[in-house]
């Protein structure tokens, strides 16, 4: 363990214990916490898409308090960082990236891939976000307009994509299937 590992260690259980001292959390709350982040992956965000795709009412939720829809679903977000859900349309196409370092919603879609958090991803996606997009094989027409929204540590974001055309009648559960990770940030889009 580096200096600065161990540096980080100690404040952060110097942090704890303070927390735990003025009864602002307690032990179970922190391993609650922890299990919970360490249990998140792009499934939660799936079902929340596939949910909001078969349901108006949760859809209009979504878009409006992407963190009350994902505690609707039983996605705890106490704590974190509000969640902005970014709608994909015939006309508008979102992509996420974070400029800075990494923020990701975490409680929805797990830890962050490694190209999320690359220089490249995140230079690409800003200076040329067309050309990313095709080498991640999704080619958009021209006639729809491209947005480059950046995620922060004060606020987090996710997309909802377009629904794929051919599952109409398909269950929650088979729609969820066919989200990915990347569809949620921007850079494909689901196929049936």
């Amino acid at each position: 363990m580096s200096i600065l590992e161990a540096d980080s260690n100690r404040l952060l259980q110097a942090v704890l214990a303070l927390l735990k001292q003025k009864d602002i959390l307690t032990d179970q709350e922190i391993a609650e916490r922890i299990a919970s982040t360490d249990s998140a992956t792009p499934a939660r965000g799936a079902m929340m898409v596939a949910k909001a795709w078969v349901d108006p009412a949760y859809r209009a939720l979504m878009l409006r308090d992407g963190a009350q829809a994902a505690e609707a679903v039983g996605i705890p977000m106490r704590g974190l960082p509000p969640l902005g859900v970014l709608e994909n349309t015939d006309t508008q196409h979102h992509l996420v990236v974070c400029t800075l370092c990494s923020c990701y919603p975490r409680a929805v879609l797990g830890y962050p891939p490694f190209w999320f958090k690359s220089a490249a991803y995140r230079a690409r996606a800003v200076r040329d976000p067309r050309g990313l997009l095709a080498e991640w094989g999704t080619a958009l027409p021209d006639n729809v307009q491209l947005r480059v929204v950046d995620s922060t540590a004060d606020y987090r974001w996710m997309v909802l994509p377009l629904r794929p055309a051919g599952t109409e009648g398909w269950s929650e559960a088979e729609l969820a299937a066919i989200v990915q990770e990347g569809d949620m940030i921007g850079v494909t889009l689901p196929t049936p």
